[in-house]
């Protein structure tokens, strides 16, 4: 497996980045890895170039970047010739921790899209109560969707949870705004009603609030309501641990409390880290590709190249294609 990782992108590049390459590399077989970026920047962290190369650029697109004329106009940027390495098949899959933007659209103009997706989705699995965590698709990628997009998604997010995660049959859910039929607007309506009858285990809709609660494997919306369901997730936690730490840092009788609940806390804290389910797969591309936490450190970057390796062992892109090929997808112009 060769893996092509943007060395550049992130909020610790390139130290983590290079440091969790090489702890991957350590611990999985047949793996091999290309840094793209800076070689002066990347040499004092590499202190095990085992399986690991360097393809040197100084030029790195950052999150100022208008991203699509960045991936346009940088064309030696650490994120663009990370994709190039894919397209050109000297790399299996690829990961950055860079411009969520600039990635999607590399992913588009350099990697691809399989025949039949029309826009892909950006799905990261995201933490539940019981630690099996769910799939939410799509969360930024494309902000309008029409309901045979949605499909797409469910059967793309079904695969992968299959094949990745081992849920066998995974359920999937519409998030809306109630759990009967009918409730929605028009969108979520007619993405219902195609659902029903698409190759998936669809079990209804979901609501927001019981997301955390298991309520199903795989969960599709538009990337509009996707993004929003995410950051509020990830802000309530981080509001969550703050008070919990305001509140322990009260007074000497809750400091008190607060030492023999430490262990505790930090299980609970483990529970809602992103850094345990590698990074959000860009599904409907022709190859893998995996957008990691802004702020990932060493072992969220460890878990994407897990994620990555995943993906290319269990063929997840390719049974995409055959299973977009043989479902029938309304695409009606009346969505």
């Amino acid at each position: 497996m060769k893996i092509a990782i943007d060395a550049m992108g992130g909020d610790h590049a390139p130290k983590e980045i290079v440091l969790g390459a090489m702890d991957a590399i350590a611990r999985i077989n047949d793996l091999q890895i290309a840094l793209i970026g800076d070689q002066e920047k990347i040499s004092p962290f590499l202190t095990n170039d085992r399986n690991i190369k360097v393809i040197h650029t100084d030029e790195i697109i950052t999150g100022e970047d208008e991203p699509v004329r960045a991936v346009r106009r940088k064309k030696n940027a650490s994120l663009v010739l990370m994709a190039k390495e894919v397209k050109e098949q000297n790399a299996d899959a690829c990961i950055s921790a860079g411009n969520t933007g600039a990635l999607m659209s590399a992913g588009l103009f350099v990697v691809g899209r399989i025949p039949g997706i029309d826009r892909p989705a950006l799905s990261p699995t995201l933490p539940t109560i019981d630690g099996k965590g769910f799939l939410l698709l799509d969360v930024g990628a494309n902000v309008d969707a029409k309901a045979h997009h949605l499909v797409q998604y469910a059967i793309m997010g079904s695969i992968y949870t299959q094949k990745v995660r081992s849920i066998k049959n995974p359920t999937v859910g519409l998030l809306n705004v109630g759990t009967e039929d009918g409730k929605g607007n028009d969108l979520t309506k007619k993405a219902f009603l195609q659902l029903k009858e698409a190759p998936v285990n669809f079990i209804g809709n979901v609501e927001a609030r019981d997301l955390l609660d298991g309520a199903a494997d795989v969960v599709v919306t538009d990337g509009f309501s996707g993004n929003i369901a995410l950051k509020t997730i990830e802000g309530t936690a981080l509001a969550m641990f703050s008070m919990l730490k305001q509140t322990f840092m009260s007074s000497l009788k809750t400091k008190l409390a607060a030492s023999m609940v430490k262990n505790d806390l930090k299980g609970l804290q483990g529970k809602l880290d992103y850094s345990e389910y590698g990074g959000a797969g860009l599904f409907g591309l022709a190859a893998p590709v995996i957008k990691a936490h802004g702020s990932s450190n060493r072992r969220a970057i460890f878990n994407a190249i897990k994620q990555a390796c995943h993906m290319i062992e269990h063929n997840v892109t390719d049974t995409i294609k055959q299973a977009i090929v043989s479902a029938e997808i309304d695409k009606g112009e009346n969505e």
